[in-house]
């Protein structure tokens, strides 16, 4: 749930050296295809992320918006519990409908997929490019710039990310609570994939190619972004394949604490934590999220190992 131990993990991961001469994006596909378990894990996220980009055209063919109620789906006699069996599915409710107000579970689910796919990728990428630069600019310049880096590295690592994320985001207004979380994930991310590319540039920056460049009078900028940055391709990869599942979770399990993103707008962790008090009666309204936020989770998880698996055997960037 916490985003530093799964950067921990990813970076325990991450080849220390150079990396081998990368090989097209063609070869990747082709082997992980080849891997059934990989295939399945591939489908499954396409589905997914199908789900989250053409989310109002699939509920509007579904006949249910994800903030809409059905209380003829609902027996109030018996405290809204959904009529029928697992939780109320039928040919209305395809996922059947939440105790108490009738809204579409699987309406629910397609929004809150475009909610969990939004954050994650959002905090990926801007924990990359925090990451990456600033890794590279400690690694390759060393000095006061690396002491300065390095330091706020250290200072953000010894924080305890999840706790720190729940007292900073309980302190915050409610409004555009997704660019919060996206935000602060980030800040306590970042330094975990700058060790990393900290590490490699300052191992870069000594081989015989770039002493070459520099002796030809290549400039700083030319030097960092044309023959260290495409070295440090396979690590970038590895690593922000690996973060997305735990940035998934995170979001998850700020959502089911409450400070994450805010109702009525869809979460598979703010749903989760709905269904706490109706274990018992309606399961589904539980495993349904559940299982779609453990199955995109494993999924993304399987194929970042798949990845750095061929990174390791040279087969891929």
């Amino acid at each position: 749930m916490t985003t530093s131990p799964t950067l921990v993990e990813v970076e325990e991961a991450v080849p220390s050296g150079p990396l081998a001469p990368p090989t097209s994006g063609k070869r990747v596909v082709t082997t992980i295809t080849r891997d059934k378990g990989a295939l399945a894990c591939l489908v499954f996220l396409a589905i997914v992320v199908l789900m989250a980009v053409a989310a109002p055209l699939i509920t509007k063919l579904s006949g249910w918006g994800p903030y809409q109620f059905d209380s003829a789906a609902i027996n109030s006699d018996l405290g809204g519990v959904p009529h029928g069996s697992l939780g109320g599915i039928s040919g209305s409710h395809w996922f059947g409908v939440e105790p108490q107000n009738g809204r579409d579970l699987f309406a629910r689910i397609v929004y809150g997929a475009r909610v969990s796919i939004t954050i994650s990728l959002s905090a990926t990428l801007l924990t990359g490019i925090l990451g990456v630069v600033l890794g590279m600019l400690a690694g390759f310049y060393r000095g006061w710039v690396d002491q300065v880096i390095s330091r706020l590295m250290d200072f953000l690592m010894a924080f305890p990310a999840l706790i720190f994320m729940i007292a900073i985001l309980s302190s915050l207004p409610s409004g555009n609570r997704p660019v919060l979380l996206v935000v602060v994930i980030s800040v306590f991310g970042w330094p975990y994939l700058a060790r990393v590319i900290r590490g490699q540039t300052m191992t870069l920056a000594n081989r015989e190619f770039v002493e070459a460049a520099r002796a030809s009078g290549a400039k700083d900028t030319q030097v960092v972004f044309r023959e260290i940055l495409p070295n440090l391709r396979g690590s970038i990869v590895v690593m922000t394949t690996l973060a997305i599942p735990g940035f998934i979770g995170t979001e998850a399990g700020l959502s089911f604490l409450g400070v994450g993103v805010s109702p009525p707008t869809a979460s598979w962790g703010q749903m989760i934590a709905s269904s706490v008090s109706w274990y018992s009666v309606d399961p589904m309204f539980f495993a349904i999220p559940g299982a779609f936020l453990f199955l995109t989770v494993l999924s993304l998880t399987v194929l970042g190992d798949k990845i750095r698996t061929l990174i390791d055997q040279g087969e891929a960037a």
